[in-house]
């Protein structure tokens, strides 16, 4: 089987391991990436477990609020220079307010509603025409909180929203500011579905294979080593990015409130985006050059001569 050189790439950046382990762990799967990293996983190989999207697609997050709801929306594009064009940054604003107005249900409502200039859909085509690269909508979301509500954008890259139920507009703010940092995947150990729970604990049992400790304790080990794993994922188990010492359920206790939900978007997360070789497509545009100026000399000036 021919494994790629991109594919063993893919699985260090996503596991931590040295080449050739990574190789080995392809071959052993058929070239699945998911199964591979399962594997190194189970055989204690793999340093880190990265299961973060890779950042590849260009683009930007917008926020509007009102009151007690948010919303947000990313758009993408294909160069950091166009996302921080005042057009591009203007498109995504209209859009996050629209969303928040109108309230659509679905991306293709979103896009067919008008702000005074057009449908969103023609504007984006503008847009595209005008530019000369490929934008698009990928997603948005609006957030109503029964009580405090938090909006964060940090750089124009990632934004989050959470809603509370109780508490206050800092300690909100605060715990948006939390979760574009930290990026829980759930609110708390309720919330994470079985299977996935499942899955870890095989995991976990297949790596103390080998310990030499009675089945009782072994057990006691694996559900230690879940319930770590479980504070890692979710919000409420998380020490407060601002003060490690307490955790984010504690912090909220403390205020009476409760997390009724987040939202983080970061620009272009999970997007496959082609890596370019830029050393490569520079020389070859060189090389291209160069032969186009052997090709104009004549003779007499060093070009070809005809005999």
């Amino acid at each position: 089987m021919n494994i790629t050189a991109d594919t063993v790439k893919q699985l260090r950046e996503r596991t931590g391991a040295g080449m050739m382990e990574c190789k080995k762990a392809l071959v052993e799967t058929k070239g699945d990436l998911d199964a591979a990293a399962e594997l190194m996983r189970k055989t204690g190989l793999a340093k880190a477990d990265k299961k973060a999207a890779r950042i590849a697609a260009e683009g930007t997050v917008a926020a509007e609020r009102s009151g007690k709801s948010a919303a947000l929306v990313e758009v993408n594009c294909e160069t950091d220079f166009v996302a921080r064009s005042d057009e591009f940054q203007a498109f995504a604003r209209e859009l996050a307010k629209t969303a928040l107005a109108n309230s659509p249900g679905t991306l293709e409502a979103l896009l067919a509603s008008s702000n005074g200039a057009g449908s969103f859909e023609e504007q984006r085509r503008a847009l595209i025409a005008k530019i000369g690269e490929n934008i698009s909508v990928r997603r948005f979301v609006k957030v109503s909180a029964p009580g405090a509500l938090g909006t964060y954008i940090h750089g124009g890259r990632i934004g989050s929203l959470v809603a509370l139920e109780g508490g206050d507009e800092a300690l909100a703010r605060d715990l948006a500011m939390h979760v574009a940092a930290v990026n829980p995947a759930y609110i708390d150990a309720s919330e994470v579905p079985a299977a996935v729970l499942d899955k870890e604990r095989e995991i976990l049992t297949e790596q103390t294979k080998g310990e030499k400790k009675p089945p009782d304790i072994i057990a006691k080990m694996v559900e230690g080593r879940l319930r770590k794993y479980l504070a890692e994922i979710t919000l409420m188990g998380q020490p407060f990015v601002k003060d490690p010492d307490t955790t984010v359920e504690k912090l909220v206790k403390k205020a009476g409130a409760k997390v009724v939900k987040f939202v983080r978007y970061e620009v272009g997360a999970g997007i496959e985006k082609k890596q370019d070789d830029f050393v490569k497509d520079v020389m070859d545009q060189v090389k291209a050059q160069d032969k186009d100026k052997d090709h104009d000399k004549g003779p007499g000036d060093g070009g070809p001569r005809k005999h």
